[in-house]
């Protein structure tokens, strides 16, 4: 039998001190900590006893618990609707004054519409998505996007240019080039008779001195009225031969005096041609002869321009325009929005800025049709929520600025009056007297704008009726004042300081 060998090595034996060595340094943090503590304990007593001998001790405002005994809990909970104290009070306010608002809502037909928010937020609203006749609330779309694609300081440039006199002689026309300035004005035309007057205005007469000042006394040739940066539609086709002539037109690049001449008590046809009939009877007045009499036309690039003048800031010029409801006004800067996109002084490239922007902002455009700047045109149809929310947007810039004020000023200047919202009440009126009172489309009667309330807050609202007879004081006046009323209530709802914690 074999043997079997095992191969056992002999048992090695691991020297101690390296262990003892690690035990050591393992207790060294140790005791580290255990002197660290001892030390802050001496230190904290110093300390109470050094505050204690400098400052009497401050009870406290509660026992702490006893051993044993729960400790307090918060009177407001941690996830209670009391620690969101403000937005449930907005919230409240804006449910009550929708509660307040809603029964006006009998008083209005299918066609027409009403709609309110406050600092943006909806509130409530009837047929807001109903395409309604806006009349001249569609101003407050031309402004907001005259303001916004051209922008507050943009001015309008008219200028003259003379061929170079010779002994102060001008040997042929000179030009009259407009600029789509809409406020030139004669100072000598009495527009403090109009029902409501221009201002922020531009004086012509200032051109006429500036042709004095370069010496010239004859101009033999013609005073040339060029309104060429637009095109040559003086008025809208679908407006009524009610309006035309009389509420807006004949309008181009160069008007004064919205076509009105001194001594003529109806507006000219061209409007250019009125414009240059005007300019020589101011050089008349100054001792410079014209000896051709005036006319329209394109001015000749070679002449030089002797003369310019600029407009008011375009926030002022939209200022006259919302206060007064100036038509033309509305529809030249239509033209120019277009004119400074496109290089086309054209209603369609005029609407197509503003469609593009609206879009642009959000605002909804379901059912929205626009066909003129001015609104006179029955064909335009708008929407309260299209309105709204371009009053939304603007409320805090020029055209917020613009508006006339309720019982002050503008087209609201004998609204309001002897009322709460005298003053405080801002907003664009729109009316259109379509007779007779059952025709169709009916007269409208509208009102958007804003109204500051109590807390700080900006009420946006937008009232438009449809409807025979609506332009009577009885039937449209009543309905504002009960608006203005309830819009004034808010807010109504508990204040912050009944909801916040306790």
């Amino acid at each position: 039998m074999g043997m079997r060998v095992d191969l056992v090595a002999a048992p090695s034996r691991y020297p101690r001190t390296p262990l003892i060595l690690l035990l050591i340094l393992a207790l060294i943090p140790t005791v580290a900590l255990a002197a660290l503590l001892v030390w802050s304990d001496e230190q904290a007593d110093i300390h109470e006893a050094a505050r204690t001998d400098t400052e009497p001790e401050e009870s406290p405002s509660q026992p702490p618990p006893a051993v044993g005994e729960p400790a307090p809990v918060l009177a407001t909970g941690l996830f209670s609707y009391r620690r969101a104290s403000q937005e449930i009070s907005d919230f409240t306010d804006r449910d009550r004054l929708a509660e307040s608002v809603d029964p006006i809502y009998g008083y209005i037909n299918d066609q027409s519409c009403v709609a309110v928010s406050v600092d943006g937020l909806p509130v409530t609203a009837q047929n807001g998505d109903k395409p309604v006749i806006p009349a001249s609330t569609q101003k407050l779309l031309i402004a907001a996007v005259a303001l916004e694609t051209l922008g507050d300081d943009y001015r309008f440039s008219t200028i003259v240019a003379t061929p170079t006199p010779v002994d102060g002689v001008v040997e042929g026309d000179i030009y009259l080039i407009g600029g789509g300035d809409p406020n030139l004005v004669s100072d000598d035309y009495p527009i403090e008779d109009d029902p409501h007057p221009a201002f922020n205005t531009t004086s012509l007469d200032r051109l006429a001195d500036a042709i004095v000042g370069s010496g010239i006394t004859t101009i033999r040739g013609s005073v040339v009225g060029d309104g060429s940066r637009y095109d040559d539609e003086f008025f809208i086709a679908s407006w009524g031969d009610d309006v035309v002539f009389v509420d807006g037109g004949p309008y181009d690049a160069l008007l004064v005096n919205d076509s009105r001449t001194l001594g003529r008590s109806s507006r000219q046809s061209d409007p250019n041609e009125a414009a240059a009939r005007e300019f020589a009877r101011l050089l008349g007045n100054r001792g410079v002869s014209v000896s051709n009499a005036w006319t329209s036309g394109l001015a000749d690039p070679s002449v030089p321009i002797v003369g310019s003048i600029d407009s008011e800031p375009l926030s002022a010029v939209v200022a006259e325009m919302l206060t007064t409801s100036d038509n033309n006004t509305a529809e030249m800067l239509l033209k120019e929005v277009g004119f400074v996109d496109s290089g086309e002084g054209t209603v369609a490239a005029g609407l197509n800025v503003v469609d593009r922007t609206l879009r642009s902002w959000g605002v909804p455009m379901e059912g929205v049709r626009l066909v003129d700047g001015s609104g006179l045109s029955t064909d335009n149809r708008l929407t309260c929520a299209a309105l709204l929310a371009v009053l939304q947007r603007s409320g805090g810039g020029a055209l917020r600025a613009a508006l006339p004020v309720a019982g002050r000023t503008g087209t609201l200047d004998d609204e309001f009056t002897e009322s709460p919202m005298e003053g405080r009440l801002i907003a664009k009126t729109g009316t259109l007297d379509n007779l007779p009172a059952d025709s169709d489309p009916p007269a409208v009667k509208a009102l958007a704008g804003y109204l500051g309330a109590t807390n700080g807050s900006t009420i946006e609202f937008v009232i438009i009726q449809t409807g025979p007879d609506i332009t009577s004081d009885g039937k449209y006046q009543a309905l504002w004042l009960a608006l203005g009323d309830r819009l004034d209530s808010y807010p109504d709802g508990p204040g912050t300081n009944g909801l916040g914690p306790r």
